[in-house]
């Protein structure tokens, strides 16, 4: 199985720059993944599709404003950070630009002073670890002197940074946003519990791989970087009556499902851990955890297609995506979302 495979065109035009007002009011695509069925319809029509007694798995991260920029204490050259990990005692990963004008021991300054970094790594590919020095609460200073980490196809300036949290968003820890659940508004998540569906959440935190392209022809020789979750000993409870009883598991994003894989891989019915997944979904992956997925329009040839494809068929995907480009969706962080159901 060849990345290229999982390619397809997109028109600029397309990439979503800002996101709606409106949240819920995005254009919906539904895929019907046995028979390729597409349905079109808007974000807040997602209802009508969810049964009483199913389940709505969301990824309650929070995204750190992780982008920050300062200068080398000594020569005053501007270095930028885009703090990806937290590795324990202050010590952060983070890619770092120009990495070429650092070295070990090298002090960056941030802001008023409030806020420094010593590097201690320097690894390939930009990856370097630096131990933040600071007073106070490290993420009363990110609010204060960082800024979103918007991917790089994105050249507008949002001037709402909330537009890129869900509004469940409540552990911090992501260097990217759960996109999926941008669509969800507090209203509508009302009317789900209303109707009779459990909102579940997990927690996963969204890193390096977010960043990364895949860079191998072969798609089996591509390795994933690891990202941290949690699920809850409550979520698992209310996943396994949900299962017993035989409602439907409609994961929010790819994050949350790459959570409920990881873990049912390892387990036979959904276990409480605190634990990292570096879990590679792609076609020939047996679903265990998960049996729908709402998502977003994704990057051509990057490993999110190729998780989206197992699920519902790489025929079927394909033909989605260029549905989609023919009728002007809008495409990945901002865009329009998508259905995958039986």
């Amino acid at each position: 199985m060849r990345t290229n495979d999982f390619d397809y065109y997109l028109p600029e035009e397309l990439i979503a720059q800002s996101p709606l007002l409106e949240r819920d009011q995005a254009r919906l695509l539904v895929l019907h993944k046995k028979t390729g069925e597409i349905e079109e319809k808007v974000f807040s029509d997602i209802i009508d599709y969810l049964n009483p007694g199913d389940a709505l798995v969301i990824n309650d991260t929070k995204v750190i404003p992780a982008r920050i920029i300062g200068e080398k204490v000594d020569t005053h050259a501007v270095i930028e950070l885009l703090l990806l990990k937290e590795l324990g005692k202050d010590e952060w990963e983070c890619l770092s630009k120009p990495q070429k004008r650092l070295h070990i021991g090298t002090i960056v300054t941030f802001g008023d002073g409030s806020l420094k970094a010593e590097v201690t790594e320097i690894l390939p590919d930009g990856i370097t670890h630096v131990k933040l020095l600071y007073k106070g609460i490290l993420m009363e200073i990110l609010e204060r002197l960082g800024t979103m980490p918007l991917p790089p196809y994105i050249h507008e300036k949002l001037d709402n940074q909330d537009m890129y949290q869900t509004v469940y968003a409540k552990n911090y820890g992501s260097a990217a946003a759960p996109t999926a659940g941008l669509h969800f508004t507090e209203e509508l998540l009302d009317k789900v519990r209303a109707k009779g569906i459990e909102i579940i959440p997990v927690t996963l935190n969204v890193g390096l791989g977010t960043f990364r392209p895949v860079q191998v022809d072969d798609v089996s020789k591509h390795v994933m970087h690891t990202e941290s979750y949690v699920l809850s000993k409550d979520s698992c409870e209310k996943l396994n009556k949900i299962r017993a009883n035989g409602g439907k598991i409609f994961a929010v994003g790819t994050t949350s499902t790459r959570v409920l894989e990881t873990n049912r891989s390892k387990f036979d019915e959904f276990t409480p851990e605190v634990s990292e997944t570096s879990i590679f979904i792609y076609p020939g992956f047996e679903f265990k955890g998960i049996d729908n997925l709402i998502t977003n329009f994704h990057l051509p040839k990057s490993t999110l297609v190729m998780l989206v494809s197992a699920l519902a068929g790489k025929e079927n995907i394909m033909n989605a995506y260029k549905y989609a480009v023919d009728n002007k969706f809008r495409f990945f962080s901002f865009g329009d979302a998508m259905l995958i159901i039986d």
